[in-house]
């Protein structure tokens, strides 16, 4: 399984946004540095790098989304977020079986979840409305994941339904771009592959 390995809190920092959701992510970011003067294509660049890191793609799977969602003929930015937060590891996440992306990926890797009672382990598989995504039975004990689902209330969103006592989540509806909880100028990343 191919991964990006690399300083995680310093890409936070560069991007000036907590993108791993870690408490000390941003402990040494510098909040009155001067700016420095940069050029458009440096700021497309780095919104593309910043919703890679987000949902932890590497650039040949993200090309294929970003020309999936040009084709698609709706608002390819907001197609591309939708394609994205959509992924099973993703939803994994979103759904508070894991407490970040990475360990959202293993979950899915290592066979640990069902996608409407059967086994999928593949993380970039994409999920549809009505999917409904549990955790095996024989992890509902583990006490990590027990607790990522029952404690992470930031995990709430309109467009996934949980039922804490099947351990499971359902995809209801696709997402509006308002409601994905992350800070990108998604048109600037097709602006990026555009020209």
């Amino acid at each position: 399984m191919a991964t990006t390995r690399g300083p995680r809190f310093k890409e936070c920092r560069r991007f000036g946004v907590n993108i791993y959701g870690h408490a000390k992510a941003m402990n040494r970011f510098e909040v009155n540095r001067k700016p420095k003067k940069i050029s458009d294509y440096a700021v497309h660049l780095m919104e593309k790098q910043k919703l890679r890191a987000y949902y932890g793609v590497l650039e040949k799977q993200f090309k294929r989304y970003v020309y999936k969602s040009m084709k698609s003929g709706e608002l390819s930015g907001e197609t591309l977020l939708k394609f994205l937060e959509c992924r099973l590891d993703n939803m994994v996440y979103r759904i508070g079986f894991a407490n970040s992306i990475r360990q959202a990926r293993q979950m899915v890797n290592h066979g640990l979840i069902l996608v409407n009672g059967e086994k999928v382990d593949i993380p970039s598989y994409g999920t549809k409305i009505n999917d409904v995504i549990s955790l095996r039975e024989k992890y509902r004990k583990n006490e990590l994941f027990s607790s990522n689902f029952t404690e992470l209330s930031s995990f709430s969103l309109p467009y996934i339904k949980k039922d804490f006592n099947n351990f499971c989540g359902e995809l209801t509806r696709l997402p509006e771009r308002k409601e994905i909880p992350i800070h990108v100028n998604d048109m600037a990343v097709i602006e990026f592959y555009s020209k």
